[in-house]
């Protein structure tokens, strides 16, 4: 699971950080009147949140999440600063249970 979870903490932090970015860009847009950079970031950051959507899959996939847990964990991507809270969090949750299943073996 420590292959799955790697690209899944590296594409949480670049999620937020682009989301963090669009919402810039939307204020400019839609404040100020400048669209040039939201439609730049705008796609770049709808690939990425796809890749994110896909990691996030690959990793509740392998560490038998339900699917309300996977599902949380996609949205993440869609909140500003959400997704590096929900990084901490699943990180911590697969540290611990990487801890109890080389404890019982």
């Amino acid at each position: 699971m420590e292959s799955a979870l790697k690209p899944f903490r590296v594409l949480a932090y670049v999620v937020g950080v682009m989301l963090l970015v669009l919402t810039v860009c939307i204020v400019l847009r839609y404040g100020f009147g400048i669209e040039g950079p939201s439609k730049i970031v705008s796609p770049i950051h709808g690939f990425l949140y796809m890749l994110y959507l896909v990691a996030a899959m690959n990793l509740g996939m392998k560490a038998r999440w339900s699917w309300q847990y996977i599902l949380g964990v996609m949205l993440a991507g869609t909140v500003p600063l959400l997704s590096f809270v929900f990084e901490r969090k699943v990180t911590r949750r697969m540290e611990t249970e990487a801890a109890a299943a080389t404890a019982t073996a």
